[in-house]
């Protein structure tokens, strides 16, 4: 049952980051993930500071308000300091997590907590992290909680599937057709940001940021039809899931680390078809076109 729980929660982190990742990959916004995961840092730790406690709530406080931070951050740089997008992202989350790093040797010797419980998370130990109610367990409360924002991120997407289709994949055409780029940027900005923060404490920051790139990029490969891609990337972050675990078991290695391995297999098993069949495509109109010309 144990194992259960973990592929659970491996999925349901995948879904979650990989939805949210299609319009991050649209966007050529990839790694604003990868900063947020990192530039929470400070933010958990300032909350420790001033709550003197491990408690989860006060940890996800601080960690968001970080994490909303480091999107206005990077949308600032961008906009008003006329720095290339990818730079700005940069920018941020190195000063932050270093920030971060530097509380942590500063104030929190003395306490587990560090940079690398919040790089690699604990989802082996997801099955013993229990909810309980009275005297009443309801099984592992990360599976309440990713499941719960799994939900929120479904029904966003559905009920914001136009707005975030247009600015997605034409951000000038949809201003001048009156839509409100800023706003919808924000709302996905603050959607990933919740998902990252939300997840990277059960599976770690590295496969957070493999699950917001690698299943929707490997989706992007096979098509650019927007509904399409939002199918092959759950499709493709459920396998990722399912096939790390059991390389995870096989090798006795990181289960977080061999989830994202898998992703990383699954897109270069995919990239290898599609250049094969472009191959295979191209000899095939060359021939097409000899034999026309010698017929001719």
């Amino acid at each position: 049952m144990n194992d259960f729980w973990i592929i659970l929660t491996g999925i349901l982190v995948a879904l979650s980051c990989g939805l949210l990742g299609v319009f991050l990959i649209l966007r050529k916004m990839a790694m604003v993930g990868d900063a947020i995961s990192h530039a929470v840092l400070p933010g958990i730790v300032i909350a420790y500071l001033v709550a003197e406690s491990r408690n989860a709530i006060v940890m996800l406080i601080g960690a968001a308000a970080f994490g909303l931070l480091t999107t206005f951050m990077i949308e600032w740089f961008y906009r008003r300091a006329r720095i290339q997008a990818d730079a700005s992202i940069g920018i941020t989350f190195t000063w932050l997590f270093a920030i971060g790093v530097i509380l942590v040797s500063l104030y929190t010797g003395n306490v587990d907590l560090d940079q690398e419980c919040v790089l690699y998370g604990d989802i082996a130990y997801i099955p013993f992290n229990l909810l309980w109610i009275g005297d009443n367990s309801f099984g592992p409360a990360p599976i309440w909680l990713q499941g719960g924002n799994l939900i929120l991120v479904i029904l966003g997407i559905i009920f914001g599937f136009r707005g975030l289709f247009i600015t997605s994949f034409d951000a000038g055409f949809a201003g001048g057709l009156g839509i409100k780029t800023g706003v919808w940027h924000y709302l996905l900005m603050g959607a990933v940001s919740l998902t990252v923060v939300l997840s990277f404490n059960a599976v770690g920051a590295i496969l957070v940021v493999a699950f917001l790139v690698v299943p929707p990029a490997t989706a992007y490969l096979l098509s650019k039809n927007l509904t399409t891609m939002l199918w092959f990337t759950a499709l493709f972050g459920i396998a990722s899931a399912v096939g790390g675990f059991y390389l995870a078991v096989w090798w006795s290695a990181s289960i977080s680390g061999s989830m994202a391995v898998a992703a990383g297999a699954l897109f270069f098993l995919v990239f290898m078809g599609v250049r094969i069949n472009v191959i295979l495509r191209q000899k095939q109109h060359k021939r097409e076109f000899q034999f026309n010309t010698a017929k001719a």
